[in-house]
């Protein structure tokens, strides 16, 4: 089992030491979402705004259009297309501007099966 008031001690800890602690750098509580996750065949995506970025998560094999719908019903309503990046290109691009100049954004349509890792930039018309 997990020690829920224990996991909450150890997450007030300095990284080294609660890890140390634990005998693993990951925590218990880590441990258990990746592991649900993966029963669950849970992937996950990303919405990357001006003000944010959000992960969301979709079951395995679900499409752009059923991206759209967990963000908000009208965008999945409206649906024209998505932008796709990797978030790894975004990361060390350092912005869709780049992503798109170097050949490495996609647009979609909604029976597009989204990937982990996918930073999605719906495109919809209310």
């Amino acid at each position: 089992g997990i020690d829920l008031q224990l996991e909450a001690e150890l997450a007030e800890l300095p990284e080294e030491e609660a890890a140390e602690f634990r005998g693993s750098a990951t925590s218990a509580l880590v441990d258990v979402a990746g592991r649900l996750a993966q029963a669950l065949d849970l992937i996950t995506f990303f919405t990357a705004g001006e003000q944010d970025t959000r992960a969301w998560t979709l079951r395995n094999g679900q499409t752009a259009l059923d991206a759209a719908g967990a963000i908000h019903t009208d965008i999945a309503r409206g649906f024209i297309r998505c932008e796709v990046v990797n978030w790894q290109d975004l990361v060390e691009l350092g912005s869709h501007a780049e992503v798109a100049k170097q050949g490495k954004q996609r647009l979609e349509g909604k029976t597009y099966v989204v990937e982990d890792g996918d930073v999605l930039n719906i495109r919809f018309n209310v």
